[in-house]
This record gives C-alpha cells, sequence and structure tokens, in this order.
C-alpha cells in the first residue's frame, strides 16, 4: 500500500495502515508563555485602563465645580510638555527625526490644534443640547467601553483599530464636555482627552519598548494615582476598580498559564499539503 490516490490499488481510498499514527504530532506550533512576560504586556490593558479612570474623574470634578478649566489645562499643558522631552529623551530623538517632524512643526501642529478646538468649543458646547443627559452618559459609556474594545494592544488581529478606538474615545469626550456649564470647560476637557488617549499611549509604547523597567514604574504609579482619584468620588468604586486591575494584570496571565499546559493540537499526515517552494516565478 502506498499513500497515492493517482494510481490504482487493491485498498479503499480511506486505507491506512498501522504506520499512519507514527507520524501523529501534538503541540507543534504551541507557544510556551512565562508568567511575568504575560503580566509585563498586560501592563497596557491597565494603563488603558487607569487613562479611562482618570478622564472620567476629571470631568467628573469638572462637573460638579471643584476643578477649574484654567487649573486642569495649565497641569496638562506641563505634563504634555515634560511627556514631549522625556520622549525626546527615551530614544535620543530617533523617532522625531525618522518621521521627517522638526519641534518647530510639532510646535505648529500644536498651535493649530488648540486654535481650532477653542474656536469650536461653543459648538461642542451646544451640539448635543436637544439629546437627553442620560442619553448622553448612555452614549458615553458605550464609546469609552468601545475604545477599550478596538484599543491598540500590541495584538495582531483584525479587531484593532487605532483610529476607531481614538474617535471614539474623542467622541465620548464631547458629548460629556457638552454637559459642563461654560465653553472653556469644554474646550480643556477635549483638548485633556486628546493627551491622555492620543499622546499618553505614545509615551507607553516608547517607554515599553526602550525602558522596560521604568516602563512597570510609570504603570504602577498612574495605577496608584488612578485609584486615589476614585477613592475621593467613590470608596466602592475605587475597591472595584483595584479587583479589576487585579484580575487583568494578574490573574488573567496565571489564568493564561494554566490554560496554555491543557492545549492539545495534532498535526499529522492528514494535514492539508502546503506549498513550500516560491512560485513567484510563474505568476510573471
Amino acid at each position: 500500500w502506498r499513500k497515492v490516490l493517482y494510481e490504482p490499488q487493491p485498498f479503499p481510498d480511506n486505507y491506512v495502515d498501522q504506520r499512519f499514527l507514527e507520524e501523529l504530532r501534538k503541540n507543534v506550533h504551541a507557544r510556551r508563555y512565562r508568567y511575568r512576560t504575560v503580566a509585563f504586556q498586560s501592563g497596557a490593558v491597565v494603563q488603558q485602563l487607569c487613562s479611562v479612570c482618570v478622564f472620567v474623574v476629571t470631568w467628573w470634578y469638572m462637573d460638579a465645580g471643584m476643578l477649574s478649566p484654567q487649573l486642569l489645562f495649565g497641569a496638562a499643558l506641563l505634563t504634555s510638555l515634560l511627556g514631549y522631552l522625556l520622549l525626546d529623551a527615551v530614544d535620543g530623538g530617533t523617532g522625531r527625526r525618522e518621521s521627517g517632524r522638526t519641534r518647530w512643526a510639532d510646535l505648529k501642529s500644536t498651535l493649530v490644534f488648540t486654535a481650532s478646538t477653542y474656536g469650536f468649543s461653543p459648538v461642542l458646547k451646544t451640539l448635543t443640547e436637544s439629546i437627553s443627559t442620560d442619553t448622553i452618559y448612555a452614549m458615553s459609556a458605550l464609546m469609552l467601553l468601545g475604545h477599550l474594545v478596538f484599543f491598540d494592544y500590541g495584538a495582531n488581529a483584525a479587531v484593532v483599530s487605532s483610529t476607531l478606538s481614538l474617535n471614539m474615545a474623542i467622541f465620548a469626550s464631547v458629548c460629556l464636555a457638552s454637559r459642563l456649564p461654560r465653553s472653556l470647560h469644554a474646550f480643556v476637557v477635549v483638548t485633556f482627552a486628546m493627551q491622555i488617549f492620543a499622546l499618553w499611549p505614545m509615551l507607553q509604547k516608547k517607554l515599553k519598548a526602550r525602558t522596560p523597567r521604568c516602563y512597570v514604574g510609570v504603570t504602577v504609579l498612574f495605577a496608584l494615582a488612578a485609584l486615589a482619584a476614585l477613592a475621593t468620588v467613590s470608596s466602592v468604586g475605587a475597591v472595584l476598580f483595584a479587583s479589576l486591575l487585579l484580575t487583568v494584570s494578574c490573574l488573567c496571565p496565571y489564568c493564561l498559564i494554566r490554560l496554555q499546559q491543557l492545549k492539545d493540537n495534532i498535526h499529522g499526515p492528514w494535514d492539508e499539503a502546503e506549498i513550500k517552494e516560491d512560485l513567484s516565478r510563474f505568476l510573471m
């Protein structure tokens, strides 16, 4: 008996001999993960959860009149400047030179965005006046959830869309800003949303690639700051959020490592044939 179908044999087409299972292989392409590596990679999820938490708490303080827009704008401007300098210091300006951008070009883009956002802030303030507040809150929660789902955490998946994720976060910020008392509040909230949802992830990725230890330290400090801010609003919410962060950063990696031991993929002569030879010369 030969394992071919192009010549007649005195056996049925589905016949196999006793050597058939000798070619059985299990978990050929299975990846073995280490707990520390998986926990380190979960830092991107933790940071994004904390970003949403900080943004919502900041909006709540402004809506309650406990935080002035001037103070928030000044603090955001100072932290953005420090983050820009840190971004250049981490890679020595390599990323900026490779993109062909100069500091003057970055400054002009910042001024144009700030001026245009300030000019449109009265429109943003009155954009959703005809929509009920409950609907605005529901839309904002849905958009922030979509932002977390579609955010680029480093996985190569079809669901990842950085553009969609950012647009959903900005849409949520516009919806929430429309419920603030003045146009200046709306301008500051939208500007702060761009800083925390667009600029902050860029610094995260650079720190993660260049200085992993610094990235871990920044993640821990940012999580503690988010928990402290949330605790001033709701102690129960802070406890639940801390449980969520511990689940994402500690429990989920442990479950993934344990589930890897149960993986049982089989490979053998029944797999579909794969053409290994380069056939591009036939396409010319």
